[in-house]
């Protein structure tokens, strides 16, 4: 081929390249504009904390010369699966939509969260996030990343939770309202609850401290909007059965995740010496909870291996101890998808209630 000849080639190449482009952009957008359906994914990342020390937590287990030697290699590399497990999540094979909300919990800050989806797999997926700073001892936060084309946010909190008598302070919950596709307010509130270090026991009352929290903002919601549209998602350190979860439904709110599993043998989200459970369940309100098109365990290939202990397959985590493997989490993402029909008014919140017009959702109990 000519000089010439192959100069041409290559502008009619890059041309059509950038044109393919153009229209995948242009198809991306066309699916959030008329998607029937808005997907939303929990995660416990299992400590993303970042390699640099923070003076005011105790985040030496994650530092290059702990003895888990947390380098930076180690944290983008485990900032790329995370995103790889995010868009793993992606419920529709024909239009390849993303998850629209993504809540994320065991994030140290807002740093991790700004190169979670701008500097590893994520970064070309369009997420933008909101994030709490809480007084964790650890430095642990919660976040939530959405698709600015389908969830446009009108205002956003973290709600502190005042600790008991001998409770450490404790992840504050994220609130957040926004409006979807349909033009309707959707109310998201992220939990992370405190773990069950020293017991299940011993530390149950300090769960259920957080599940009253969680429902005075809830109600105080509910008092000025009751059709109000509310998401509860997180990881609750609870099982379904268990006190503080039953608290919820009993508050009336709906467990959707109630029945969620895998397609390759994940009966949870989270699987200890051997047996299945979820530590991570999502809550709506029953007129939402009956837009639920499906609800499931993403517990792909990837994300599992064998466990050779107990003659099982759990998720694929970070650290075995202190052996590290290039995993993802100790736990699988649960994914939720809504059917959107306005014109059923499913999604009912029309009298737009925001965060300014109910206080009690948005300010701190400091």
């Amino acid at each position: 081929m000519k000089n010439h000849e192959f100069a041409a080639a290559l502008v009619i190449r890059r041309t059509l390249l950038m044109v393919c482009l153009l229209w995948s952009a242009a198809a991306n957008h066309f699916s959030y504009i008329n998607a029937q359906h808005f997907t939303l994914v929990e995660l416990n990342c299992e400590n993303l904390f970042d390699c640099v020390h923070d003076s005011l937590k105790q985040d030496y287990e994650f530092l290059p010369e702990s003895g888990r030697k947390w380098t930076p290699q180690r944290y983008w590399r485990k900032l790329n699966n995370i995103g790889r497990e995010i868009l793993s999540c992606t419920p529709d094979t024909v239009s390849y939509q993303l998850p629209d909300l993504v809540a994320l919990c065991e994030v140290e800050n807002d740093s991790v969260v700004f190169d979670l989806i701008r500097r590893s797999l994520l970064r070309r997926a369009g997420y933008e996030y909101i994030v709490t700073s809480s007084p964790d001892e650890r430095g642990l936060d919660v976040a939530l990343l959405y698709q600015p084309f389908s969830f446009a946010p009108v205002s956003h909190h973290p709600i502190r939770i005042t600790p008991l008598p001998n409770m450490r302070p404790t992840r504050d919950i994220l609130y957040v309202s926004g409006r979807i596709q349909t033009g309707d307010t959707l109310h998201i509130f992220v939990v992370h609850a405190p773990s069950r270090y020293g017991g299940e026991q011993l530390t149950r009352p300090y769960r259920m401290h957080v599940a009253r929290r969680l429902m005075q903002s809830v109600d105080s919601l509910r008092a000025v909007s009751p059709q109000a549209s509310v998401i509860v998602a997180g990881d609750f350190n609870d099982y379904t059965d268990d006190a503080s979860l039953a608290f919820l439904e009993q508050s009336g709110l709906t467990e959707v995740s109630r029945s969620a599993r895998g397609t390759h043998g994940a009966e949870g989200t989270y699987c200890f010496q051997g047996f299945w459970g979820s530590l991570d369940h999502v809550f709506a309100t029953p007129s939402l909870a009956a837009s639920v098109d499906t609800c499931y365990v993403n517990d792909a290939p990837f994300l599992m291996e064998e466990d050779t202990k107990y003659a099982a397959r759990r998720p694929r985590r970070t650290y075995q101890g202190y052996r590290y493997q290039p995993g993802y989490s100790d736990h699988l993402p649960l994914v939720v998808r809504f059917r959107l029909a306005a014109e059923e008014n499913i999604l009912n919140n029309i009298d737009g209630v925001t965060a300014q017009e109910c206080p009690h959702v948005v300010r701190s109990d400091l």
